[in-house]
């Protein structure tokens, strides 16, 4: 939200760095959670590409993660940074404020000619957005949240439709959803639906859930938000979490079936929200304030989960993550072996074979790929899928003698 400011207070100019001239107009920018002030944001990524570092500048943030290849920088509180745009003269000023309470705000202050006041909340605000929207296409910067917490961390996860271990198919008709979702704003507009997409991945655990997510991000360039559904206490909560959530992201449920036995198991006195609260989230009328998202239901039981929950509206895609098979087994040996060509390999027939007749997942094939004899060269993918076949044909004994596997109990969690 964009407070404007259209005068300052003479007590406050008496504290400010910076004061201000009586033809001077101040733009209050705040940061905001619920909904988050896109403004704010978009300073944020615009204003490290302007001059930072100027004659007045004392001190500048720097950071930089393992996987960014130079530091950034950021502005400090009580900086000042100067702009220009269509011969106006715009300075920017970054403020925290702590309170004894221990909350902290955060704002930007935007001081300019009051005569210009209509350039720069149409021309030079619009620049700023589209700048900032730029920016975030170009460095691929991908933002992982929690909505139960203010902890933002980049996300970095490698996995992309190429990489990751799914049947052909499967994969094509995924993205092809992906692409025709984003392309019709207009439809949706049109018929009266929220822009918004429901998906349900289920199956075993280890059979590439998260990375089909992670996948899902990088290819549509979405910032993820995790949402932890024990965490909400009330309806009016998880209305607060929604608003909180931007444009252009996809939110993530994770073990729907074990959140909605913990909530129908609470004893009434326990503070929770409903399932009509949690219906009216997914297709109701809150589900309306946002456009452009995708919500990402997982499980590893779908017959668990409430029929009305799985209807088109809620989620209108499901996606079965099974077993890793023949196929996806191609990928896997591409990614961890550099096999291109597997089809003329001597031991593909017989792992193909395994694979069709074992329940593996790709998880516990890619811990087989990783894994090497200390006397055998690191570099032998001969020797890896050996490995290979010794674990798929003990696998398969293991489940002729009906051993319990490790991913049926921890399946059964909740």
């Amino acid at each position: 939200m964009l407070f404007i400011s259209t005068a300052l207070s003479y007590l406050s100019s008496l504290f400010s760095p910076h004061p201000r001239k009586c033809h001077d107009l101040t733009l209050i920018i705040h940061q905001t959670n619920a909904p988050p002030n896109q403004v704010y944001e978009a300073a944020q990524l615009y204003l490290p590409t302007i001059e930072l570092i100027n004659s007045s500048t004392r001190t500048i943030q720097v950071s930089k993660t393992p996987r960014q290849e130079t530091v950034k920088l950021a502005i400090d509180s009580g900086e000042q940074i100067v702009d220009t745009f269509e011969d106006i003269n715009l300075n920017w000023l970054y403020v925290v404020q702590t309170f004894p309470t221990g909350q902290v705000t955060r704002r930007f202050e935007l001081t300019f000619h009051k005569k210009q006041k209509d350039k720069v909340l149409t021309s030079y605000l619009r620049h700023v957005v589209t700048r900032a929207e730029a920016i975030k296409k170009e460095e691929k910067i991908l933002k992982l949240r929690s909505v139960n917490s203010p902890s933002r961390v980049d996300l970095e996860h490698p996995a992309t439709f190429e990489t990751i271990a799914m049947e052909p198919d499967l994969k094509t008709k995924i993205i092809k959803d992906l692409d025709r979702f984003v392309r019709r704003r207009e439809f949706y507009k049109k018929v009266g639906k929220a822009w918004k997409r429901g998906y349900l991945l289920y199956g075993p655990p280890g059979t590439g859930k998260s990375s089909l997510i992670a996948a899902m991000a990088n290819h549509l360039k979405f910032d993820v938000y995790e949402l932890e559904l024990n965490g909400i206490c009330s309806d009016s909560q998880l209305k607060r979490v929604l608003l909180s959530t931007k444009n252009r992201s996809i939110l993530v449920i994770e073990d729907i079936d074990c959140t909605v036995h913990d909530m129908q198991n609470r004893k009434s006195e326990e503070p929770t929200f409903t399932l009509s609260g949690l219906l009216n989230f997914m297709d109701g009328l809150w589900s309306s304030c946002g456009d452009e998202r995708i919500i990402v239901f997982t499980t590893n039981h779908k017959d668990r989960l409430e029929p009305a929950l799985l209807r088109p509206g809620r989620m209108d895609v499901h996606i079965h993550m099974s077993y890793c098979t023949p196929h996806a087994f191609k990928v896997l040996a591409s990614n961890y072996l550099g096999i291109q060509d597997l089809n003329h390999h001597g031991l593909y027939g017989e792992i193909a074979g395994l694979l069709e007749s074992t329940e593996v997942t790709p998880a516990e094939v890619c811990e087989q790929l990783l894994k090497r004899d200390d006397d055998v060269d690191d570099d032998d993918a001969d020797a890896a899928l050996a490995g290979l076949v010794n674990f798929l044909k003990l696998k398969k004994l293991e489940e002729t003698n009906n051993i319990d596997k490790p991913e049926t109990q921890e399946g059964s969690k909740c």
